[in-house]
């Protein structure tokens, strides 16, 4: 096992919730968020976790894209969904992050066309 699966799964077993080093100001103003993360062990990392607990998702779509090596979503969608109740959660970009400039190319070309 590598040290990244090494610290995913360590996290995970404890539950743990990073500290964030910034924070949004203003959550109320924003309707969507796109939220963009890389599958960690086939979910959210848990520094993804605390940002979901620390807001009031209430009323709002959260577009959830993530980056992976073969597991696409995995149960990444399921585990927001469980931490923002409140919230219409849907499907955005999901690419592997195998090859990071075609990724990012990829990345770019969906924001544009989703937010027409």
């Amino acid at each position: 096992m590598n040290e990244l699966n090494t610290m995913c799964y360590a996290e995970m077993n404890a539950n743990a919730r990073p500290e964030l080093c910034t924070h949004v100001e203003n959550m109320g103003a924003y309707d969507t968020i796109y939220l963009c993360y890389p599958n960690w062990c086939g979910t959210i990392p848990m520094a993804v976790a605390t940002f979901l607990e620390e807001y009031d998702f209430s009323g709002k779509t959260i577009i959830a894209s993530c980056t992976h090596f073969g597991s696409g979503f995995g149960n990444s969608i399921q585990d927001i969904q469980g931490l923002a109740p409140a919230a219409k959660v849907v499907q955005g970009y999901n690419g592997s992050g195998r090859n990071i400039q075609r990724t990012k190319n990829a990345v770019v070309d969906w924001a544009k066309r989703s937010v027409k």
